[in-house]
């Protein structure tokens, strides 16, 4: 089991990171649903902040556009996750060097596919 944070969780059903709550659940993992809102998501425990998450995460799963990741940067880092998850759509470039400058792996993925895969690790 790894502790999971979906950053841009969404309660919209129809939203992808909306079904990553979910199915990170089923297979077992513990997940927070980090949102604007911070409202939980299909039983994910939801925050307002990655840095009101109390426990160490393993997995940051992104599901928020390139413009709006900048703020959050520093907030990831300070998470020391083990790996952080650019989903289609999201990737970028400088996001993803400061990762790399922080010592904290990338994946270019979708979670959905990683976990119906058995490659999510």
């Amino acid at each position: 089991m790894q502790v999971v944070a979906v950053l841009g969780a969404s309660e919209n059903p129809e939203r992808y990171s909306n079904f990553a709550c979910e199915l990170l659940r089923q297979y077992g993992h513990r997940v927070f649903a980090v949102s604007l809102h911070g409202r939980d998501i299909h039983g994910a425990a939801g925050r307002t902040s990655l840095v009101d998450i109390t426990e160490p995460i393993d997995t940051i799963t992104v599901y928020i556009s390139p413009s709006h990741q900048p703020p959050l940067i520093d907030e990831m880092i300070a998470c020391h996750p083990r790996r952080v998850i650019f989903n289609p759509g999201s990737e970028s470039e400088e996001s993803e060097q400061r990762l790399r400058d922080a010592g904290i792996k990338v994946v270019h993925a979708c979670t959905l596919v990683l976990l119906k895969t058995g490659q999510f690790e």
